[in-house]
């Protein structure tokens, strides 16, 4: 039996990078995975080469820092499939600077997409939720949100920002059957590593006791652990994926 058969699974910023791998492996645990992300084109063409591959999946073109958007959204997911099980609150952006460089509007625009995102899609899907009595909720931090990083202040109070509000809705929710749970990623072969050049990658590398990147799979996997039935006793927990980088 696959571990996550007929769930209805909504994954954030599911057409690149993590939440591609996400869905992938959402959908080969028998998962009926919505493919939600602000790009278009590149969210149809996801659909259609998992739709391919045989598996179970829908693209819902969605932008998370817009209410209006979201909640569009979670009524299309509930009119087609008629519940969530699970959300992926996967979606982010980056626009770094040094502090005394950092546009306000890159500032804002990091902290509408990565953190008030989150809030929008989460409480969108809770009256589903709650009325089904059952869902799994997992928030993406960072290390960056844990320990900060150079250069990268609206993304650092962006994934603190989650770990504060996982917290908080673990407390909330979980006696409505509701777990909420964060994972927090390190250093990953993504898109937004893909311009870094390989010099810095090195250095990157030798600062993980693992010697390696995380792949997309490594958090993926994170992922698919805390939406499962085997995580139902795991609730307000952050999970590092990110080779013992933070130890």
């Amino acid at each position: 039996m696959n571990r996550l058969q007929d769930k209805v699974v909504i994954i954030t910023g599911a057409a690149n990078g993590i939440g591609l791998q996400a869905a992938k492996t959402f959908a080969g645990e028998g998962a009926q995975v919505v493919i939600a992300d602000f790009d278009e084109e590149k969210g149809e063409q996801r659909e259609q080469e998992l739709l391919a591959e045989g598996l179970t999946c829908t693209f819902v073109q969605v932008n998370v820092a817009d209410r209006g958007s979201v909640d569009a959204m979670v009524d299309s997911v509930l009119s087609g499939y008629g519940k969530v099980d699970i959300l992926i609150n996967n979606a982010g952006i980056t626009r770094d600077g040094m502090l005394s460089k950092l546009a306000p509007e890159h500032f804002q625009q990091v902290i509408d997409v990565n953190l008030t995102g989150v809030f929008h899609c989460t409480q969108a899907v809770l009256p589903a939720m709650t009325a089904q009595g059952k869902g799994k909720i997992v928030n993406t931090s960072s290390v960056t949100g844990t320990y900060g990083n150079i250069g990268q202040t609206n993304y650092a109070a962006a994934k603190a920002g989650i770990i504060g509000m996982t917290k908080t809705w673990a407390k909330e929710l979980a006696r409505k059957g509701i777990n909420v749970n964060a994972v927090a990623p390190g250093f990953t072969e993504t898109g937004m590593v893909a311009d870094v050049p390989d010099k810095v990658i090195d250095k990157m590398k030798a600062q993980v006791p693992m010697g390696r990147l995380g792949r997309p799979e490594d958090i993926a996997n994170a992922y698919l652990f805390l939406s499962s039935n085997e995580a139902d006793y795991v609730n307000g927990h952050v999970l590092h994926v990110d080779g013992g980088i933070m130890m």
